[in-house]
């Protein structure tokens, strides 16, 4: 699959966004079919690993991921974060990097991943690619990262 983007500009200081963005529970939750199964104890920092659930009952992989980038807001002076991800799994491959940075009196918060499902052949990336910024804009959009009026950016071009 190629690299699909989602960006959405909210309300809310890039702390709070960034707090929602990197829950990983909440992330799960508004995945279809997905659910966090294991994390690292203590708080998300680079070498953090969490592993999600995807499935139902026997129709159901692992997919486990390393956070390998760990530069919360309060980093960057409060106006810049970003978390990158990688996929280490025996089914689906790739990385995520989430930003959030301030514009204006609100954040925007920008999704940006490769997703390789393992067998898939590169032709269907279009359809998967659409597919996935449909899922991961509404991921967005419940766990309220986006946060509340959250609304895409104008298209650039």
């Amino acid at each position: 699959m190629g690299v699909f983007r989602v960006e959405r500009v909210t309300a809310l200081s890039p702390d709070e966004a960034w707090r929602r963005i990197t829950d990983w529970r909440v992330q799960a939750a508004q995945v279809p079919l997905t659910r966090l199964a294991s994390v690292s104890p203590g708080p998300t920092c680079a070498g953090t690993r969490f592993t999600m659930r995807t499935g139902v009952g026997p129709v159901a992989f692992d997919d486990p991921m390393a956070v390998v980038r760990w530069e919360p807001p309060e980093e960057a002076g409060g106006t810049r974060g970003v978390c990158r991800v990688e996929k280490y799994g025996r089914v689906v491959g790739g990385w995520a990097e989430l930003t959030v940075r301030a514009e204006g009196a609100g954040t925007r918060v920008t999704w940006v991943e490769e997703l390789r499902p393992w067998g898939v052949p590169r032709w269907c990336d279009p359809l998967l690619d659409a597919g996935a910024r449909r899922v991961f804009g509404r991921a967005l959009r419940r766990g309220r990262a986006g946060g509340r009026g959250a609304r895409r950016p104008p298209a650039r071009g």
